[in-house]
């Protein structure tokens, strides 16, 4: 992913990203049920690595399965590349859960950027006190082969109810997640820049006494030129 890019994504909140894919038609774009473990204050920014689970069969979803090298969910969290975000389709079930603490520790010594289930996470306590960004809907104890099969690796998934493909670029701040596809990000994240630094001076006037009729939106001209000023004093 682009530095350039993941910085500017860094510095915008997940609801002027929203706004922005709206003007592009954009309407399902967050996903939905999904919270943060614990919030960071600081954005989780990465191009998406998936996993998929479908729904368990007892045959096949032993505890045994875990002593394959090749079991899905062990081979996402060994090969999730450092700065994409782990995001897991868990049906938007969070009875059972997604992974545990181990696996995201793992993850987060590897370098990952976050993780994001529209299911649960086990040790959901510890996962909030790591140092990675952790995103899902909320805390579960059983283990995920209780309800749920780790298949597909990097495929198109579904996750609350957003289409994520491989490489689309996942933002996560401390109210949710949103989705930007990847062939529109770097102008997505130019306009949110641009969106947040305005945004940024109508709350300075709002909290001044300005009214927001004719300033958000802006629609008077006489607030152009204020903002040209007030951007010029602070460097935006």
């Amino acid at each position: 992913m682009d530095a350039s890019v993941r910085a500017k994504l860094m510095r915008v909140s997940v609801a002027t990203l929203a706004t922005a894919l709206f003007k592009r038609g954009l309407r399902n774009q967050v996903i939905q049920g999904v919270h943060p473990v614990s919030a960071k204050g600081v954005n989780m920014v990465g191009p998406a690595f998936t996993l998929r689970y479908i729904p368990a069969r007892e045959d096949r979803n032993q505890l045994s399965v875990f002593r394959n090298p090749e079991h899905p969910q062990r081979v996402a969290v060994e090969t999730c590349p450092a700065g994409h975000v782990l995001v897991m389709d868990s049906r938007k079930d969070p009875r059972a859960a997604s992974a545990g603490d181990i696996l995201v520790t793992r993850l987060m010594v590897r370098g990952v950027a976050g993780v994001v289930t529209d299911g649960g996470f086990r040790d959901a306590a510890t996962i909030g006190a790591l140092d990675i960004p952790a995103y899902h809907t909320r805390p579960s104890s059983p283990t995920n082969l209780t309800l749920h099969e780790a298949l597909d690796l990097n495929v198109p998934i579904g996750c609350g109810d957003v289409a994520v493909f491989p490489g689309d670029i996942v933002v996560g701040d401390d109210d949710c997640v949103i989705v930007i596809p990847q062939s529109i990000a770097v102008e997505v994240a130019d306009e949110a820049l641009e969106m947040t630094a305005y945004e940024d001076f109508v709350v300075e006037k709002v909290k001044s006494g300005t009214p927001v009729i004719g300033l958000y939106p802006k629609t008077k001209d006489a607030f152009t030129e204020e903002f040209e000023s007030w951007r010029r004093r602070h460097s935006r």
